[in-house]
């Protein structure tokens, strides 16, 4: 049976941790799901502080280099700019099925809040949330402030998904990446893609 396509808006903000939003791109791009990519400015530092990653600034260069990383075309992978108010996503009207912000800076998670609309991530959150459509959001931060747990709870009662990246070790991780794959893969079973990143509770062949 051929698995239907799904669109998801992935979004990469300031927040440490975009380890596992490259990684969920490359899941999704590899299961020939059309992703919607933004990555803040704030994004880019990180990038640059915590990867290997060399990921051009501007939205078209971005583009061009992730397309031929992942042999995709631009059907499948869109990347836009902070302020691209024509693309699809700002819009209620689009097909846009989900969207995952991840990681999620508490400077984001309160700009979605509040309704902020700033820029096109906030905007393309704000669509999702009123079309009731699937938000979740992947929080890295410690500790909480009380504004942080009091954002968290207005948007969970809104109807999003609060996923922070909290990786189990029952599965006995070996590396790092096993690590950021088991967080990538509840993202996955959220946005209900097929995965088999990491065996589930009870169903682990045994050794």
């Amino acid at each position: 049976m051929a698995i239907k396509q799904k669109s998801i808006v992935l979004a990469l903000t300031g927040a440490s941790g975009v380890q596992y939003g490259a990684r969920l791109l490359e899941e999704l791009l590899a299961k020939n799901h059309k992703v919607y990519l933004l990555v803040t400015k704030a994004a880019q530092v990180v990038i640059k502080m915590e990867t290997d990653l060399d990921w051009p600034a501007d939205s078209k260069s971005l583009q061009q280099l992730l397309c031929k990383r992942y042999a995709v075309t631009d059907v499948l992978l869109k990347v836009c700019g902070e302020n691209e108010w024509t693309s699809p996503i700002a819009s209620g009207s689009s097909s846009v099925n989900a969207m995952v912000v991840c990681p999620c800076s508490m400077g984001t998670l309160s700009s979605i809040a509040v309704g902020a609309s700033g820029n096109l991530m906030e905007r393309a959150a704000d669509v999702i949330l009123k079309e009731r459509k699937k938000l979740i959001l992947v929080p890295r931060e410690s500790p909480f402030s009380d504004i942080h747990l009091e954002n968290m709870l207005k948007l969970s009662r809104m109807g999003a998904v609060i996923l922070p990246p909290s990786p189990g070790f029952y599965n006995q991780p070996k590396t790092i990446n096993d690590v950021i794959d088991f967080v990538v893969a509840k993202v996955l079973d959220h946005l209900g893609v097929e995965q088999h990143l990491q065996p589930r509770w009870g169903e682990a062949e045994d050794k």
